[in-house]
Order: structure tokens, then C-alpha cells, then sequence
């Protein structure tokens, strides 16, 4: 006798990856107008609050490659949004810093994407967001954690 498989609706992982893609989609139609793409949101975003970050290290937080935030910086370079200066010990290192202008803009898509969360989390109540919030840094936790042995 077979098992049916599962439902991909019923599955967690298949959960997560529509929420990211919605709130991706979203955040991109309010960022549009503002002439912002979701990465170059994410990459000024992380820079305004983690400054002195390596190309690497951005793109990591930034969920692309190194070769896509180096495309992605020399088009935001482009914009006047930030600056690279070579590091004062390390010539091969550029740090990069946000303009003024890039400042501004940033306020401003920081304040669409907040909406984006905002009606992502209508009906849920304070308490409710920090429980959720909890219980995806729990997941993601649990998963790179890589000392913990499949069960299989």
C-alpha cells in the first residue's frame, strides 16, 4: 500500500519560500517608484547599520554573490548613493560609505518595505509578530547549525 505524498501546500519549506517570494514581490513594487530594486534596498540597508563591512561579507548578507554586489555597488556608485575609498591599511580593500543622498533615500525605503511588513502581519497582535519572529530565527538557527545529525 503507497503513501500519498504530502500536499507541497501542507509543507513548512514550501510556506517560507511563497512568504519570501510575496514579500520580495511587494517590497519591489513599493521600492520601484523610488527607483530602488530589493537587493539595492538590502545592500544601502545594510550598510547603514553595519558600516565598514567587506564586499564579502555584504554579500552574504545581502544573499548574492560577490560578483553580483560588486555590479550592484558600482551601480549604486553610479547614483551617487555610495562612495568607495581605498582602506587607509589595506589598498586592496575599499570601504564603501553611504552619501547624503543615499541617506534620504533610504528613509524613505525603509518606510515602504516597513509597510510591506505591516500588511504582511495585519491581524496579528504585538505579541503575535515577536512570537513569529522568535520561531523563524529558532528555524533558521536550527538549520545552520551544523552539528546536529539528520534524522533519517
Amino acid at each position: 500500500m503507497s503513501q500519498a505524498a504530502p500536499d507541497v501546500e501542507t509543507r513548512i519549506g514550501y510556506a517560507v519560500k511563497r512568504l519570501q517570494q510575496a514579500v520580495r514581490a511587494a517590497a519591489e513594487r513599493h521600492l520601484r517608484p523610488l527607483g530602488l530594486t530589493m537587493p539595492q534596498y538590502a545592500a544601502l540597508f545594510t550598510l547603514a547599520t553595519r558600516p565598514g563591512l567587506s564586499n564579502s561579507e555584504l554579500a552574504r548578507r545581502c544573499f548574492v554573490t560577490r560578483q553580483t554586489m560588486n555590479d550592484l555597488l558600482a551601480g549604486l556608485q553610479r547614483a551617487d548613493l555610495i562612495t568607495r575609498a581605498a582602506h587607509p591599511h589595506d589598498g586592496r580593500v575599499r570601504q564603501i560609505e553611504l552619501t547624503a543622498s543615499a541617506h534620504d533615500l533610504l528613509g524613505r525605503a525603509d518606510h515602504a518595505v516597513a509597510a510591506v511588513e505591516q500588511q504582511m502581519t495585519m491581524g496579528l497582535n504585538a505579541a503575535e509578530r515577536r512570537q513569529l519572529l522568535d520561531m523563524l530565527q529558532s528555524c533558521t538557527a536550527n538549520l545552520e547549525r551544523v552539528d546536529v545529525p539528520s534524522r533519517g
